[in-house]
């Protein structure tokens, strides 16, 4: 099926990549070299998902540049809300798992340059979108993986990967913008909204440590709070960045 290419806000400027390719990881190594920067949008060209990556300047600290990862998903989160069906159900799971009436739909993950220092400032970090549009022939069939889902699936079969890139990028500027004036609370708010798992029993890994309790939410910086045995616990967002320079 013929798809438009997708159209973005001016603040932000698309690159095409081929559908082989992976957007995330073209993003980062040319964040790298110096050829892409603040507002430059890499997007893959596959027709069967939706496959993006955003490019950062920060001017704020590593610790706190990291909560463009929920800011990410509060605005997947608006994007598919305004954009699919009354019926599709979208939640997150800690750190970056978007699901679609309750079932694993996508992620996204985030990348910065240097090193993982908290007090540092990156010269660049990059933000991924990654999620399943249609399912292709060799996939497996929905019942054969019940946590594993496709927005044709759901009941968005007439959506395209299009409108959901050009969607995500106007969300993404908005709760930027609510974040540089107001800070993290309204973000966190409305993740909190879309978890699958407050309040309930989770385990959750990052860098090879795995914490488990009752999930009680987010703290300022973005960090799960996990309680257990009368203790609170954080699972660290910037330990799920990935540096590939570092």
């Amino acid at each position: 099926m013929h798809q438009p290419d997708p159209t973005f806000p001016p603040l932000l400027k698309g690159h095409e990549v081929a559908g082989t390719e992976s957007a995330f990881k073209t993003a980062c190594e040319r964040a790298g070299a110096g050829e892409l920067g603040a507002g430059d949008v890499v997007w893959s060209r596959h027709a069967s998902r939706v496959d993006l990556a955003i490019v950062l300047e920060p001017d704020v600290a590593l610790e706190t540049a990291v909560q463009m990862l929920p800011v990410s998903m509060v605005a997947i989160g608006d994007c598919l809300g305004a954009i699919t069906p009354p019926q599709v159900g979208v939640t997150f799971t800690w750190p970056g798992d978007i699901r679609v009436n309750g079932a694993l739909a996508g992620n996204i993950r985030g990348a910065a340059s240097g090193k993982r220092k908290p007090a540092s400032v990156p010269d660049w970090m990059v933000i991924g979108l990654w999620l399943r549009h249609r399912r292709e022939d060799n996939e497996p069939e929905p019942g054969d993986v019940p946590d594993q889902t496709w927005l044709s699936e759901e009941g968005c079969a007439e959506l395209t990967r299009t409108d959901v890139i050009e969607s995500y990028c106007r969300h993404f500027l908005t709760w930027l913008n609510d974040w540089n004036e107001d800070g993290f609370k309204s973000v966190h708010g409305s993740w909190l909204f879309r978890a699958q798992e407050r309040d309930a029993h989770i385990n959750v890994t990052a860098r090879g440590e795995t914490i488990g309790g009752l999930m009680q939410g987010l703290d300022d910086s973005g960090n799960l709070l996990v309680q257990s045995d009368g203790s609170t616990r954080a699972a660290m967002l910037l330990d799920v960045f990935e540096f590939p320079q570092g």
